[in-house]
């Protein structure tokens, strides 16, 4: 997914407000039973972004600490007066990454899924578009994201 002009979003109430300065390395279509309780959805769309290039430009997001499939937890920026979630750093990545929630997006019609992912527990009238990269459960790296999108990656978490 490429940026032609600057990405904004904001929570449901406008109190919270934030600009992106670059494309997504990757975005996941998620379709685990533990999104499908978070959001309340069939499913969610994340974006994955380097925190450095999220830039909050209107509020204070309040953070909650949830926990996670994984069990290691996540942490959720919030508005802290409607509590629309706005993104969320997993533990695996740490503050380096975060995954936006696409719907907060002033642009989140533009934006497709890279991969669909967990689709083993997708509900069952879920109908995934021809040639979609779907994954039972989670996906090699490498077989999804671009080589530009894994070095942003590696740099953002210091291991390049």
């Amino acid at each position: 997914m490429s940026v032609e002009k600057e990405m904004r979003g904001r929570c449901t109430c406008g109190e919270i407000e934030y600009a992106l300065g670059d494309s997504f390395m990757c975005v996941h279509s998620c379709h685990c039973t533990w999104c499908q309780r978070e959001t309340g959805s069939a499913f969610a769309l994340n974006g994955l972004i380097e925190r450095a290039k999220l830039t909050v430009t209107k509020g204070t997001p309040m953070e909650v600490e949830t926990a996670s499939n994984s069990g290691k937890g996540q942490t959720i920026a919030r508005c802290p007066s409607c509590h629309v979630a706005l993104w969320s750093h997993y533990a695996g990545a740490g503050r380096a990454l975060a995954f936006v929630r696409v719907g907060t997006l002033d642009q989140a019609r533009e934006i497709t899924p890279d991969v669909f992912i967990f689709t083993s527990t997708a509900v069952p009238w879920m109908r995934f578009p021809d040639g979609a990269k779907i994954y039972p459960d989670y996906y090699p790296t490498k077989e999804v994201w671009t080589p530009e999108a894994i070095a942003r990656r590696n740099m953002a978490l210091g291991r390049g």
